[in-house]
């Protein structure tokens, strides 16, 4: 699997939005806006039901750790919440499947990975971005990590144990790490 990046530019951000939308649909911009807000690892964003939400929180257990994970959600992503929620009243999961054939015959089931992945490749490549899932999770740590330097903070979002596995997936090197020792001077 090919090494994503954060996005560290605003208006590309904005731009994956717009394009996401125009290419694949609401629901592949609502997935990636949401994504960037909650700091989920694909698997966990996906498999979101409704139910997992009480008010202005959301409560999952990781699928790859088994951790429990507790996350208040911003205004944004509960306007996008409640958005979906009012287009798809009977929706078992925020994300769910409903446009491929056969989705009425089955039980109901999250979109998958594959066709996110493939939506995120598709404009990913129009940007010539290193574009994939787990873009959302690292663009929320970095954009984090800008706004309050505080690694330790980054990581119990991303709910990591090392400071090394942090600094890497956020894309912060040691050479901007000396740089910020070399502008601070107090």
């Amino acid at each position: 699997m090919k090494e994503v990046d954060a996005i560290k530019d605003h208006d590309t951000i904005k731009l994956i939005s717009y394009l996401l939308e125009r290419q694949c649909g609401e629901q592949m911009r609502d997935v990636w806006e949401i994504g960037l807000n909650l700091a989920l690892r694909i698997s966990d964003l996906l498999a979101i039901r409704f139910s997992d939400i009480e008010g202005d929180t959301l409560r999952i257990q990781e699928c790859k750790t088994g951790k429990q994970a507790r996350i208040v959600l911003n205004a944004k992503t509960r306007e996008r919440i409640a958005a979906i929620r009012a287009a798809h009243p009977l929706h078992v999961y925020l994300f769910q499947s409903y446009r491929s054939q056969g989705a009425a015959n089955r039980p109901p089931r999250p979109l998958t990975r594959r066709a996110v992945t493939k939506a995120f490749m598709l404009v990913g490549e129009e940007l010539k971005l290193d574009l994939g899932t787990h873009s959302m999770r690292k663009t929320r740590g970095y954009w984090l990590y800008q706004q309050c330097k505080d690694l330790g903070r980054v990581m119990r979002m991303l709910r990591h144990q090392s400071e090394a596995v942090t600094l890497r997936y956020i894309g912060i090197s040691q050479q901007q790490v000396d740089q910020d020792f070399l502008q601070l001077e107090i």
